[in-house]
Order: C-alpha cells, then structure tokens, then sequence
C-alpha cells in the first residue's frame, strides 16, 4: 500500500514537471519580446515588420519567425499604420492561456501540500513573491509648459533640462555636465506632479511615475527589485524622466527608527543614481514636501544637485491659475477680485474652488458662473474636507506688516533673500563652515523682526510669530552651546538669554525709527503678496529721498 501511494505521488510530480516545461517551451516560443524605441524605429524604417496587432496598451510586431512588443504611448501609431496594417487582437492570448496553466499547477501543488503540512507565514510570503508588483510602464505626457499658468520662474529653470532632453549632443560637445536630479520641493497641491508631466511633454519623452511609497514594500528585497526594475526600465527608453512622488517616503533619513527594508530600498536608490553617467539620457524628478526629512545621502552632490522651489501662488499667479480653469467656461466673474480673496489657495485649491462653483451654478439652474456662486461654495472649500490656510483681509494686512518687518530688517542687516511672500519667505542660506557671531545675530534679528512690529504698530501679539520665536531660541542656543559665542568659557541658558534680549532690543529700535519704510512695504505686500529684495532696497531708498 505505501508503495502505491509513493508511486502516486512520483506520478504526481512527474505530470507537474512535464506541466511547467511545456509552460516554459511554448513560452519561449510564443511570448513576444520587448524592444527599445531606437530598435522599433530601426526595424521601421528597414521595412522589417510584416504586420502588427494592437493588444490593449501593447504593439504586437512579427518581423520574420520573431514576434517584438512596444508600447502602444510611446510610439506614433499613425506613422505605423502607414508602412503596416494594424489589426485588433482578439480572444484568449498565449500569454493568458499561460498564465492560467501556471496558476493551476500552483493551484494543484498547493492542495497537494496542505494534505501533508499546514501553511506557514514563509509559504506565504513565497506565494506572494510569485505573483509580484504591477508592471512599470512609461507614458508620454501631453501636459506642456503654456497648460501649467503660475509657475513662470519655475519655468526658466526647468527649460534647460527639457532642452537637454531635447538636444543632449549639444550639451556633450561641449562638455556640460546637467543635473542628474532635480528635487521639487512645495507644500501640498502646488502642482510638483503636473509640472513634471510638462518637462516630459516639452522634452516629448517617455515618462515614468512612481510614488515614493511604492517602493516600500512588506517583503524583503522587493523594494530594492523594484528600484533596480526602474532604472533598467528607464534605459532601455532613454532619454526619459523618472519621477518619483513623495520621495520622503523612501528617502527619509536613516537612523532612529530602523528599517531594514527601507534602508536596504534607499541605499538601491542611491546606487542607482550613481550608476547612469551624465549622459544616459535620464533625468530624475522628485518631490517632496518634507525636505528636512530627506537623508542627506540623497541630498549630496551628483544625486539631486539642482532644487527647485514650487511656493503657494501668490496674486499674479492666482490669477493666472483662474484664468486658464475659467478658459473653458462660460462665466461672468471677476477674476481679479477673486483672485485678491483666495490668499493662500494652492492651485489645487483653486481648481476645486472652480469645480464647486460651477457645480453649484447647475445647481441653481444657471447658464453662466457668477460671483455669487463663489461665494455660496468659497466656505464650504475653505472649511470642508479639503482645508485650506487662507487669509481674510484683517489677517492680510496683520500678515503684510509681520513680513514687511522680516524684509526691512534681512536687507538693512545683510540676510540675502529671495523674495519675501504673505505666507512664505525664501532666504539663502549659504553652508559656510565657519559663521560669524555678527551672521548669527543678524538672522535672529530678522526672526525677531515681526513680533517687535506688532508689539510697537498694533500693540498686540500674534500666533503667527511662534515658528520665527521658535528658530530664534534655537539659533541663540546653538551660537552659545555648538559655537562658543557667549562671554563666558563654561555655557549657560542665561547667555542664551542675554543674546535674544540684546538681539530684540536692537530690533525695536530700529523699526520704531523706520515706521515710513516699514509702512510702505507693508502697503506693497498687502496689494502684491510678495516682494523681492531689491524692491525692498527701491522702497528704503526712496523714502530716504522724500526726508
């Protein structure tokens, strides 16, 4: 009896090896093969193709006794249909018909296995293995530059890279090295994706998109695979742009918290990046809105080398953003004062502030959207599920004189900046090794700048102080603890202390002497909602020259 029964299972095992190999050889036989870009169109135009059959987002090819794929986003479908007839694929391809065989003599092998050993987590996570992640897939964008309004400075940045795309011989001759990376850095809806999408649309490449959180997977190892998949996925379509959403995901600092997988995944990601030379032809796009947590690893020269800076849009760009979601709708609404009562909407914000409000004009049965429908929904997306930080007027002028004082003060004590916006400002912040006390002090100054205007102009404190408050303690800490900047050799809080005094006394003085000045760029913030330096450096000297 127990040698029948063994004599069953060696049939069993038989049968199931003679399954998989015939899985395996119609396989070899049968499945198409995947063929760069530059491959099709060598095949193309040397007429090679004898036909080709469109299989859902793949082009099947028959170029001999061979059979090829591509992807049906990443080539021009009307150019093909000229050298070759197209057809439609129909019924059950070799590959599902496969792909069923496999899963039942897995399905079969299984059974037979639980007959004699129960289920562990290892099985498990081998079955799951077996199954795998969804394949990675480029597509071509149709977003350009003239579909994205706002981002104008954004923009001129980012057309270099489109033009390398575009013409990567040029930049070779002469040598030039251009960014492996770009790091896209903005809160939250201020269009990092979709302005991705438009370098790829300009460049005309293909592009692939992968979520930061994509890559942390529950199996050891599959993080890392799936990097490795990218990248050689990438190349073989290159020149391409690899853009990776929420990098902080993947890319968060190591240490603290430890995460094997994770580490295992980011340190993937670096040697990838490390591998392709300058002129491989791809560019990697990331985003993040958490820079602070990025691993500096990530961070260093030859990875992401060139930092682009997406802020929430300010009155111009406001309006910009209105006028391209209002293009294509009949509406009689006045975008410039719409414009001034959404401070602080991202441009995802404003899209769904446009969305409800036409909503609620076919609500109301309505041919044209109106002021008044605005006003009917602005709460509910101001307060609704999708909260945003906007200022009414009060808090408009509060916030216009609390910045006007930060601007004042950076370009009177030397802290170069950008541009200084109602919510937002951009100083440069130059990594000398050695700083200066005088550096120091002035920074805490500028921190301390808007609390001492609002105290002297609306004697009255505000919530919108504490983060500056908060910077100045801890720049004042580190001057004396990590520095050595106080009076005495031995640290202690009484020296921190004695700086943020000294700092904050300073400060007053001078804004309380400087009430034109300040006043004037308070107007200006208030109307424009953002000011560059040297129109902070206009302002000061003109109002010397009225004294």
């Amino acid at each position: 009896m127990q040698k029948l029964t063994a004599n069953k299972k060696y049939l069993f095992f038989g049968l199931l090896a003679l399954l998989f190999a015939l899985i395996i050889f119609v396989a070899i036989r049968a499945v198409p093969k995947e063929i760069t870009i530059s491959e099709y169109e060598t095949l193309l135009s040397q007429n090679l193709i004898s036909d080709a059959v469109l299989d859902e987002n793949r082009v099947l090819l028959s170029v001999g006794h061979s059979r090829y794929y591509v992807l049906k986003d990443s080539i021009d479908m009307r150019e093909l249909g000229k050298r070759v007839a197209i057809s439609v694929k129909s019924g059950f391809s070799t590959e599902l018909i496969l792909f069923i065989g496999l899963v039942l003599g897995l399905f079969f092998y299984s059974l037979y296995s639980r007959r004699k050993k129960p289920a562990t987590h290892q099985t498990s996570t081998e079955l799951s293995s077996l199954v795998g992640a969804e394949a990675i897939t480029p597509t071509i964008s149709n977003v350009l530059f003239k579909d994205v309004a706002g981002i104008d400075e954004v923009k001129s940045e980012l057309m270099e890279i489109v033009d390398f795309l575009k013409n990567p011989r040029k930049y070779r001759e002469f040598g030039v090295k251009l960014p492996r990376g770009v790091l896209m850095i903005g809160p939250p809806g201020v269009g990092k994706t979709l302005v991705a999408k438009a370098v790829a649309g300009e460049a005309g490449v293909p592009f692939f998109y992968q979520s930061g959180a994509s890559f942390v997977q529950i199996y050891v190892g599959m993080g890392a695979k799936r990097v490795r998949e990218l990248f050689a996925k990438a190349k073989s379509f290159a020149p391409s742009i690899i853009f990776i959403d929420e990098i902080d995901a993947v890319g968060k600092a190591r240490g603290g918290g430890r995460n094997d997988e994770r580490e295992a995944t980011l340190n993937q990601l670096l040697t990838e990046m490390d591998g392709f030379n300058d002129s491989s032809g791809i560019i990697v796009i990331a985003a993040t809105n958490k820079i602070e947590m990025i691993d500096e690893a990530l961070l260093r020269s030859g990875r992401f080398d060139r930092r682009v800076f997406l802020a929430l849009p300010d009155l111009n760009d406001r309006k910009d953003i209105l006028k391209s979601y209002l293009a294509s709708k009949k509406h009689e609404v006045d975008i410039d004062a719409l414009a001034r009562h959404t401070t602080g909407f991202s441009g995802a914000g404003l899209a769904t502030l446009v969305n409800e409000a036409a909503i609620n004009a076919i609500r109301e049965k309505r041919v044209l959207i109106s002021d008044d429908d605005f006003k009917a929904v602005f709460s509910k997306v101001l307060h609704g599920k999708r909260k945003i930080g906007a200022l009414n007027e009060a808090e408009k002028q509060l916030q216009a004189l609390y910045k006007a004082a930060k601007a004042l003060c950076a370009e009177w004590f030397g802290v170069e900046f950008e541009r200084i916006s109602l919510l937002e400002e951009r100083f440069i912040d130059y990594d000398h090794e050695i700083k200066s006390k005088s550096e120091i002090i002035a920074k805490i100054k500028v921190l301390l700048a808007g609390r001492e205007a609002m105290k002297i102009y609306q004697n009255e404190l505000y919530s919108n102080c504490a983060s500056d408050v908060a910077l100045a303690r801890e720049l004042a800490h580190k001057a004396v603890s990590e520095y050595a900047m106080s009076k005495n050799l031995l640290a202690s809080e009484a020296d921190v202390l004695e700086i943020l005094e000294s700092a904050q006394a300073q400060v007053a003085e001078f804004i309380s002497n400087m009430q034109a000045q300040l006043e004037a760029i308070s107007e200006f913030l208030a109307q424009n909602e953002s000011i560059s330096r040297a129109e902070v450096a206009n302002i000061i000297k003109a109002k010397y020259e009225q004294h």
